[in-house]
């Protein structure tokens, strides 16, 4: 019979969470990894993970790929998961899972928009939501690091924006658009007002990374520590319990892009992160060398960043097509 005493109890999924946050984990992570563990032990008739192994574990995986048939990233996703609930939290190493089938790892390129096509939304936004998607093209930044974004990683003397804690948890240092100067510290004069009346009225606080808040016990109050898009509201931390002023969700931002495509007629699957390829993409067609342009996009393997030369107009190596050759010859 299926071992049931501990599944659900909140001893495992807060040991869990307390694991990931002790490593710095996001929330998002956070959610997700509790999410998968408890697939997981549901798919197992409530077995406890402790009495479940290897061979498990790839059968699960191998069921996620074939008969759920979810994505490649969404499998990962999953082993992540587990491997880390087995090391981290049961201390029980897992030997290498190579019987796992792996879910296939559809070969796309990245859709990218002709800079008329990003003119043509960035006309159409407005407000918070023009300032976001105008950095999302204008820096290369990801979704998530524009929108955590704090007052002091803009220099506007410099011209600069730290990205702290980006995808691998690496810093990197971006340039700040010359037209987004003026409507950046208008909108954060604004921003500024709210701080002040939040604190005015007994709130003020922001979320701290990394156990900082115990290391400087005011600065969640700080002018310089506020996000730089923040919410309309205020909310409840789902971690500590205080309420605070969160940024801006990704979803606000995705609805109002997907939206905007639409009004001016675009007929390209766009996402905020299309504005990412599209940036990386232009640069290498005004002559940027790539390793600037793998800088600037902070990606570890200049191999991830070549995939932009494969939809330049003409293949990433500038070869021009027989047809339009003849052509210019007179021949047709």
């Amino acid at each position: 019979m299926a071992d049931t005493s501990n599944f659900g109890s909140p001893k495992l999924l807060d040991i869990v969470r307390g694991k990931i946050r002790l490593k710095h984990y996001s929330i998002r992570t956070e959610q997700a990894y509790v999410d998968w563990i408890k697939r997981y032990i549901l798919h197992f008739d409530k077995t406890h993970p402790r009495d479940l192994g290897a061979a498990d574990v790839e059968a699960f995986l191998t069921y996620l790929a074939v008969q759920s048939k979810v994505s490649a990233s969404t499998q990962n996703q999953a082993k992540s998961a587990l491997l880390f609930l087995y090391k981290e939290v049961l201390g029980i190493e897992l030997p290498w899972l190579d019987k796992v089938q792996k879910a296939k790892a559809p070969k796309r390129l990245p859709v990218v928009l002709a800079k008329d096509e990003v003119a043509r939304i960035l006309n159409r936004l407005e407000g918070t939501n023009y300032l976001v998607v105008s950095l999302l093209y204008g820096t290369g930044m990801r979704i998530l690091e524009v929108l955590r974004l704090r007052v002091k990683d803009i220099d506007f003397s410099r011209k600069e924006i730290l990205i702290r804690d980006g995808k691998g948890f690496k810093d990197r240092v971006t340039m700040l658009p010359v037209s987004l100067v003026k409507p950046l510290q208008a909108h954060m004069e604004k921003v500024k007002g709210l701080h002040e009346a939040d604190l005015a009225n007994g709130f003020g606080e922001v979320y701290l990374p990394n156990a900082l808040e115990k290391k400087y016990p005011y600065a969640a109050r700080d002018w310089a520590w506020q996000y730089v898009f923040p919410s309309a509201r205020l909310s409840v931390d789902p971690r500590g319990g205080g309420t605070r002023r969160h940024h801006v969700q990704d979803q606000a931002i995705q609805r109002a892009v997907r939206q905007t495509v639409v009004d001016a007629g675009i007929t390209k699957p766009v996402t905020p992160h299309t504005f990412r390829h599209s940036f990386a993409t232009h640069l290498l067609e005004s002559g940027y060398d790539i390793r600037t342009v793998q800088e600037l996009l902070g990606h570890s393997d200049v191999s991830t960043t070549m995939i932009y030369t494969h939809v330049l107009n003409k293949g990433g190596r500038a070869v021009a097509s027989p047809l339009d050759v003849i052509g210019t010859l007179g021949v047709i």
